[in-house]
């Protein structure tokens, strides 16, 4: 019997009221369930602890189908556990099967966004109208109601990188490994190197300035290429690793090659650039 204080046990006599009636005010969660399924019994205290961590963002309504069959068959449940989302009335999303709760809190948070959910898409907002400042606060604000939200995380270190901050990384290493933003954040830490070399070389203007004085000088052309893509000239960096990668390919223990390798992380490993440049590195490998 649910005990919580943001889980519900129902029934066929309450379901109207309290699921239906109750998702017009909040999201209801429906998990149906029986005693002698194991999954349901793996699957159940995971969204109970999730209730209480939500703080009554949402409802959990717990549906016993061997005592409650017509509700079971009346919303076509074959398989169980299944779990159903209630809003304004109808079911808006569900998924079937034991889930891990990190699964399962990225799940529930789609629906039920929570203070810092709503901080994080405040600064998405102002990220898109060029405020980054004021973006940097609101996500510092969602990490100190959340220190594990993964995408307040990966957009201050982004943030804190751009400015130079060696801090970034930091940031991105406390992404938790079940969140969506763990794998973007894997190219940014290594992007970081690109900052730093760029930065005991000069900076860009310094950097380009010898590169085009000593063109064949291979640590000049890399430290450019560093340069370039820290700034976001993705396609002038990999002009230089390129030419660094043709020149010889075991530069710094192919530093140039795998420098390439992060920028097509960067721009996208479907993007037309990474395509391109993917190919043209293959004829000079193999």
């Amino acid at each position: 019997m649910a005990t919580a204080v943001h889980v519900k046990d129902v029934g066929i006599q309450d379901f109207d009221q309290s699921v239906i009636d109750e998702s017009f005010r909040r999201p209801v969660v429906v998990d149906f369930w029986a005693p002698w399924c194991g999954p349901c019994r793996i699957l159940g205290p995971v969204l109970e602890r999730l209730a209480e961590e939500f703080k009554g963002d949402f409802l959990l309504a717990k549906v016993n189908t061997e005592e409650n069959p017509e509700i079971a068959q009346g919303f076509g449940i074959r398989s169980i556990p299944n779990v159903k989302v209630f809003k304004g009335g109808a079911v808006v999303d569900e998924f079937m099967g034991a889930i891990s709760e990190g699964e399962a809190r990225h799940f529930l948070r789609r629906h039920c966004p929570s203070d810092a959910d709503r901080k994080y898409a405040e600064g998405l907002a102002c990220l898109d109208l060029g405020q980054a400042q004021e973006a940097r606060r609101a996500f510092e604000e969602a990490l100190r109601a959340d220190p594990s939200h993964g995408g307040a995380l990966l957009e201050l270190g982004k943030i804190l990188a751009a400015a130079g901050d060696a801090e970034a990384a930091s940031l991105w290493d406390r992404i938790p490994s079940d969140s969506p933003q763990q794998e973007q954040a894997e190219p940014l830490k290594q992007a970081l190197e690109f900052h730093t070399v760029c930065g005991q070389n000069g900076g860009l203007e310094a950097c380009a300035t010898r590169a085009v004085a000593e063109p064949e000088n291979l640590e000049a052309r890399y430290a450019h290429g560093c340069c370039l893509a820290a700034g976001g000239d993705y396609r002038g960096a990999l002009e230089e690793f390129l030419f660094v990668v043709t020149r010889n390919r075991n530069f710094r223990e192919e530093a140039a090659r795998k420098a390439m390798l992060t920028v097509f992380a960067l721009a996208g490993e479907r993007s037309g650039l990474a395509e391109e440049y993917r190919k043209r590195l293959a004829m000079v490998l193999f």
